[in-house]
């Protein structure tokens, strides 16, 4: 059985693929796998993998189902007791899997992810060390734009970015619901902060290890500005009515409403000129 299941959704990925998976097969081991979903791309995103990486298990869909069931694709394969989700635009640092296969023989048995340190690609700057939560349950990444040095203490934090996360596969199939994994209901965006919530409540808690290290792009989907907004209001929205107290979001109601009631107005008038 493979100690490690490496998860890489992709779309319309021709540009950012081939360096991605040469910074993972450049140090792959046989304790890993490499499983490639592609979301029906238009470029040659396919062929580049099927030409350089056949040794890579590879799904092809018919439509772009999604970043979160493109993962529970390759979830449902999956052989590895541990699982690293990729975005296709991420870059290894050169002894990222050895410096994972080493902390993997350290880690509590109640620690479910890990949060690698990711660094923000040609820039000295930080993409992410981990998701955090404020009381009007708004998801953020930790450090975001700040100085890259530094960081550098292995902590606790709410969760992991599933740009590029540890996750254990005891803990994903004990919080798995009827909406997969990763809820196939978001598409792409909060998906990691549900999976977090529900982890935490599960006792789970997500490490930061800022000793391991790779490097992000961002937006390689080239998503718009608009949709990225829409979904992000709307995942959150499920998020809180699916994770949150009920008696809790009684409470928190007059502050929801103060802080949704103007970006909901944005949006239905960015609809309405755009319509």
């Amino acid at each position: 059985m493979a100690k490690i299941s490496i998860i890489i959704p992709a779309y319309n990925s021709s540009a950012f693929i081939i360096p991605c998976l040469d910074s993972v097969f450049n140090q792959i081991t046989p304790e890993t796998e490499v499983i490639i979903i592609d979301n029906n791309s238009k470029d040659n995103t396919v062929c580049l993998v099927k030409k350089n990486y056949p040794q890579a298990r590879l799904i092809t869909n018919k439509t772009n189902l999604g970043a979160c069931a493109a993962r529970n694709q390759g979830l449902a394969i999956s052989v590895g007791e541990w699982i690293i989700t990729l975005d296709c635009d991420i870059i290894l640092h050169n002894d990222f899997l050895a410096q994972t296969l080493k902390l993997l023989k350290t880690l509590p048995e109640k620690t479910g992810s890990v949060q690698f340190k990711i660094l923000r690609a040609n820039q000295n700057k930080i993409f992410s060390t981990g998701i955090k939560r404020d009381l009007l349950n708004r998801f953020h990444d930790i450090h975001k734009g700040s100085s890259s040095s530094g960081f550098d203490s292995a902590k606790e934090v709410f969760g992991a970015c599933c740009a590029a996360a540890l996750f254990r596969q005891k803990m994903l199939e004990e919080i798995k619901d009827k909406h997969g994994y990763f809820d196939e209901r978001l598409f792409f965006l909060f998906e990691d902060a549900d999976l977090a919530w529900r982890a935490r409540k599960k006792g789970w808690r997500c490490l930061y290890y800022p000793q391991i290290a790779c490097f992000h792009h961002g937006n390689s989907s080239l998503t718009n500005k608009r949709t990225r907004q829409y979904l992000s209001f709307r995942n959150r929205q499920l998020l809180i009515l699916k994770n949150e107290n009920p008696l809790l979001i009684l409470l928190k109601l007059p502050f929801y409403l103060a802080y949704d009631i103007p970006r909901a107005l944005i949006l239905l008038r960015n609809r309405v000129n755009s319509g």
